[in-house]
């Protein structure tokens, strides 16, 4: 991916619910102006969600995703309802389609409740308005629409936006650590494990947002960063490692340089990180015949040395040493029981959108399991956890 591709994870995403036959593909394909999901007059024709990465003006970069009906039956409709509501944890804004040729259903009511519960912003499109002699439904949130004939698809989309405008003040990964015109060193690994000719999206984000902020950035492979160093006239603001070389970073980097990882920073950029430090006192306490679910937001191909699937657990053993047992996940994989584990080891959530990951946060919250992610586990287990959050004076202080 280039520097100048917005990824998934950092688009506004529109998920629209609703009935079978409520037009939710229609109205679907009339927002995004293509034929993207399939329509028909047969209940049901949506099975798994179908995404579209789009610009839509004045929001800018989106996912639009159309779900599988809400009053879906049977076995399989049952499976299609449970992925549909999945797309709630990664939706920031719902669209509730409703047919306006029947009304607004219990099943539309049951919707907005859990728009509300969940605390998700959502409008209401009361669709096929050209059949309707009556229009008695109101709401600021409310908007008469007819995909078919595209009346008030417009208005629709300024709602959108009205609704999901991106705040002024972008949430930024780093700049705010650095002083003004600030310098950084991105300590980078290039190994089996390091996309050939790119570089991984934590350290593009953290590259671009530098840039931003007119602040300098230097960029060197972990044996070279004691001679970086030394070859800069002052010393950087901040360094910036890839987590698996956490204790050799910390070392080269001298006292008085705040050292932090890629992946703690997308633990405040994405997620929650107090919640995450405080989930890293669980790995000491873990007691043989725990279950530890490590879980990724992207799939890929698994290296020999995967750092999810064989790193982090031996890691883990060594640090604990119990016999703990592992399950892991990936992708938009992620149980929706998570009593019977001790711990969630979570990674930075890059492909995932702010949403979903705090979405996964909350859950785990909720069930009363400790959740750690990558880099915060692998600094506690190297004993450099302090060292690595001397940028977050506020979360340091949780550690006592």
């Amino acid at each position: 991916m280039s520097l100048n591709e917005t990824a998934s994870g950092e688009r506004i995403h529109i998920g629209f619910f609703g009935k079978r036959n409520a037009g939710k593909s229609r109205l679907v394909n009339a927002v995004t102006g293509q034929e993207l999901s399939v329509v028909s007059e047969v209940k049901g024709t949506t099975t798994d969600p179908v995404r579209k990465a789009m610009e839509l003006l004045p929001l800018g970069p989106v996912v639009i995703i159309d779900t599988a009906g809400i009053d879906d039956e049977g076995e399989l409709g049952e499976q299609r309802v449970k992925k549909a509501m999945r797309i709630l944890d990664e939706t920031d804004l719902a669209v509730l389609v409703v047919d306006g040729t029947q009304g607004i259903s219990p099943e539309d009511r049951e919707l907005e409740s859990l728009f509300k519960e969940r605390k998700k912003p959502y409008l209401v499109a009361v669709n096929k308005s050209d059949l309707l002699t009556e229009r008695g439904l109101k709401g600021e949130n409310l908007v008469y629409v007819s995909a078919a004939t595209g009346e008030n698809v417009k208005e629709l989309k300024e709602k959108l936006g009205a609704f999901a405008k991106r705040s002024e003040q972008p949430k930024l990964i780093v700049s705010d650590l650095l002083p003004e015109r600030g310098t950084a060193v991105l300590v980078i690994p290039i190994d089996e494990s390091a996309p050939k000719g790119r570089l991984i999206l934590p350290q593009q984000l953290v590259l671009r947002d530098l840039l931003d902020a007119h602040c300098k950035a230097f960029c060197c492979r972990p044996e070279e960063l004691k001679e970086t160093l030394a070859s800069l006239v002052k010393k950087p603001d901040l360094v910036i490692t890839d987590s698996q070389v956490f204790e050799a970073v910390s070392k080269d980097t001298p006292s008085g340089v705040s050292l932090t990882s890629f992946s703690i920073l997308m633990a405040r950029y994405k997620g929650d990180l107090s919640t995450l430090v405080e989930g890293a006192a669980a790995l000491s306490k873990l007691k043989d015949g725990d279950k530890v679910l490590i879980s990724e937001g992207c799939t890929h191909h698994r290296q020999c040395n995967d750092i999810g699937t064989v790193k982090i657990p031996g890691w883990i053993k060594n640090y604990c040493g119990k016999a703990v047992e592992f399950a892991f996940t990936s992708g938009g994989e992620f149980p929706t029981e998570l009593s019977d584990y001790a711990l969630v080891v979570h990674c930075g959530g890059c492909m995932l959108n702010e949403a979903e990951m705090k979405s996964r946060i909350q859950k785990a919250k909720n069930a009363g399991v400790p959740i750690v992610n990558y880099g915060v586990a692998i600094a506690c287990m190297h004993g450099i956890l302090a060292r690595s959050l001397e940028p977050f004076p506020a979360v340091l202080s949780l550690l006592g």
